[in-house]
């Protein structure tokens, strides 16, 4: 479909309640429900075009699959639809993760999160594959690709480096173009970048290091410290947890180990985007606080963390669209895409490791594998069910 098509922007954001609703297990399951949803029902968009904006965000720092979903949200419909993409997307479960934050005694209490929420890692790993299949399908072709896709996914499967993505990447668009028999492969374009979003990029990072060194309050402290990470990190929220281990356990004892892990091991099993721990964390921060200003710390850390990646993407996604009409960049787009099906592949199989290879975990992948591909029920309801029969069992 073209560049802000004629969509009803009331059906989008309900297409995009649902993915946020059915988005569990980290960014490439997320990959699973976009593909799902935003593709095989309703063709926003096609899977070349979905395995472009994953190479892409990979690339970008900031967490990834919101940056793909907001990007897919300005392909529909501009900056505008790209807004409220973010804020539907997000929403949800950083309102639920910051109530959370005033819960942690409770939660201890009943274990939520344990073995009721087992199944959920399986089922994650079912939607990735079928990810990996449906864009495999497309873009494994001959020798070639097929190689490309092995040497990316098993490579990524043995060294799990936030640089290693990137590189990888590069590597797979630099490959195309050396073995390409086209000619006319470059050409020159007028590119006119928004540079508004970079420079509200900065203007917020000269801001938030003003007010840390003017105002001593642990709200403004935590807010430099979320829009930190949301600017250094590089492939989303599983990078960047141990950065806010460091900080806000080890160096400056916000919280104890046992309390983050147990935001951590919760926000696992809720949909959305796993950035959302912020809200849980910059909560549980400032819990000595009054209510309000704990509850405001945990949406406010949230924003922080979201927002440089939200404005890098901005600036970004509209130089992509010009630059993909050079046939040089298409060819090595190629490329970026079978590396991109490569990684996604090699994050099934290791997140199927992590969850373990027992008789129930094989049930529950295969059986939603075939749900999936009979596409007869929707992706939230499959994740309902397996919640619901982890805890009858």
């Amino acid at each position: 479909m073209n560049e802000h098509q004629h969509v009803s922007w009331k059906t989008f954001l309900k297409d995009v309640l649902i993915c946020s609703l059915g988005a569990y297990g980290g960014p490439e399951a997320h990959y699973g429900v976009f593909t799902d949803q935003m593709i095989t029902k309703k063709h926003y968009l096609t899977e070349e075009e979905l395995t472009e904006l994953i190479a892409l965000t990979a690339i970008v720092p900031g967490p990834s699959s919101t940056q793909t979903i907001v990007a897919i949200g300005y392909k529909v419909g501009g900056p505008w639809l790209a807004l409220l993409t973010m804020i539907v997307w997000a929403l949800p479960v950083v309102i639920l993760m910051t109530a959370l934050s005033f819960m942690y005694q409770i939660l201890e209490r009943f274990n939520v999160g344990s073995e009721g929420l087992r199944l959920i890692a399986p089922m994650a790993v079912g939607f990735i594959f079928i990810a990996a299949f449906r864009i495999g399908k497309k873009v494994v072709k001959d020798l070639l690709t097929l190689l490309i896709f092995l040497v990316a996914g098993i490579t990524t499967y043995f060294f799990r480096f936030a640089w290693v993505f990137p590189l990888l990447l590069f590597l797979g668009g630099l490959t195309y173009v050396f073995l390409s028999k086209e000619k006319d492969l470059w050409h020159k374009i007028t590119i006119k970048p928004p540079y508004r979003y970079l420079i509200a990029f900065f203007v917020l990072l000269v801001l938030s290091l003003v007010l840390l060194f003017a105002v001593n309050h642990p709200t403004i402290f935590l807010f430099e410290r979320f829009f930190q990470y949301g600017y250094l990190i590089i492939g989303g929220g599983q990078v960047v947890v141990p950065y806010m281990f460091t900080d806000l356990v080890e160096t400056y004892g916000f919280m104890t180990s046992q309390e983050f892990l147990t935001g951590f091991g919760l926000v696992q099993g809720l949909p959305g985007p796993m950035f959302s721990f912020s809200a849980y964390a910059g909560g549980m921060a400032t819990r000595s606080l009054s209510p309000f200003l704990q509850a405001f710390t945990g949406i406010l850390s949230a924003i922080a963390i979201f927002t440089p990646g939200i404005l890098l993407i901005y600036f970004i996604y509209p130089i992509w669209i010009q630059l993909k009409t050079i046939k040089g960049i298409r060819v090595a787009i190629k490329g970026i895409t079978v590396v991109a099906a490569g990684l996604i592949a090699s994050a099934g199989v290791v997140l199927l490791r992590e969850s373990g290879f027992g008789l129930e975990n094989v049930i529950v992948l295969i059986l939603t594998s075939i749900l999936l591909l009979t596409k007869k029920i929707p992706a939230p309801l499959i994740v309902l069910l397996v919640i619901v029969i982890g805890f009858i069992l």
